[in-house]
C-alpha cells in the first residue's frame, strides 16, 4: 500500500471516527432531553398523587386526659371556649368557701383553747385580747359550735371542689364524643299531635328520621 493509499484510509477512518463521534452526541442530546422530559413527568405525577392529608379525628379520649389535668383543657380540645370561663368561675365558687371557712376555722379554734386556758384552773388570760373582736364576750359552747360548723363546711367545700372538678371532666367527655355526631340535614323530626282510641285521650307524636341523602357527584379526572 503507498502512500497515497494509506492517506485515503486514514481520511476515511477519521471521518468514520467523527461520524461515529456525532452520532454518540446526538444520542446523549436525545437521551438526556428525554431523561429531563421522564422526570419532570414523574415530578408532576408524583406532585399529582400527593394525598392531602386530612385533619386528625377528634379523640374523646384527649379531651378526658386534658381537663383532668387542667380544668377548661379538655374543653378547649373540643373548641368549645366559651365554657373555659363558666368552668373557673364554678371552681372558684368551693375554693372561695374552703379558704373563708379555712380562714374562720382556725380563727374560733384559737379563740376556743383561748377560753378554755382562761377558764381553766391556770386562769391564763393572756390571749383573750388577741381573740377576733367578732367572736369575743361569747361563751365556750358558742365558739365550739362555731369551730365545728366552720371546720364542717371547709370539708364539704373540699368535696364540692372535686366534684365540680369531676363535672368538668364529664362534660368534655360526653361533648368529646358528641363532636361527630352528625346533625346535618339529613336528620329531621317532626312533632305531630295523635289521638288515642281506646283511652279518647290526645297526646303527642315524635318522629325522628334518616333522609336519604343525595349522592354527590364525583368529578372526572
Amino acid at each position: 500500500m503507498n502512500l497515497k493509499q494509506q492517506l485515503i484510509c486514514l481520511l476515511w477512518v477519521c471521518l468514520s471516527l467523527s461520524a461515529v463521534a456525532q452520532a454518540d452526541k446526538q444520542q446523549l442530546a436525545q437521551t438526556s432531553l428525554l431523561n429531563v422530559v421522564a422526570d419532570s413527568t414523574r415530578v408532576a405525577t408524583a406532585a399529582d398523587s400527593v394525598v392531602p392529608q386530612k385533619n386528625k379525628p377528634h379523640q374523646p379520649r384527649l379531651a378526658t386526659i386534658r381537663s383532668a389535668i387542667i380544668p377548661g383543657w379538655g374543653q378547649a380540645y373540643n373548641k368549645q371556649y366559651w365554657k373555659i370561663p363558666v368552668v373557673y368561675g364554678v371552681l372558684a365558687i368551693p375554693a372561695g368557701l374552703y379558704f373563708y371557712n379555712n380562714s374562720w376555722y382556725k380563727k374560733s379554734k384559737f379563740a376556743y383553747e383561748a377560753l378554755l386556758k382562761a377558764a381553766g384552773p391556770a386562769k391564763d388570760s393572756t390571749d383573750l385580747p388577741l381573740i377576733d373582736p367578732k367572736l369575743q364576750n361569747r361563751t365556750i359552747e358558742t365558739v365550739q359550735n362555731y369551730r365545728n360548723i366552720f371546720r364542717r363546711d371547709r370539708d364539704y367545700s373540699v368535696l364540692w371542689f372535686i366534684l365540680a372538678w369531676g363535672l368538668q371532666v364529664v362534660d368534655a367527655t360526653v361533648f368529646g364524643h358528641l363532636k361527630d355526631f352528625d346533625v346535618s340535614d339529613d336528620l329531621s323530626m317532626r312533632v305531630s299531635p295523635t289521638f288515642n282510641p281506646q283511652t279518647r285521650s290526645p297526646g303527642f307524636g315524635l318522629v325522628l328520621s334518616l333522609k336519604n341523602p343525595t349522592p354527590k357527584p364525583i368529578p372526572a379526572r
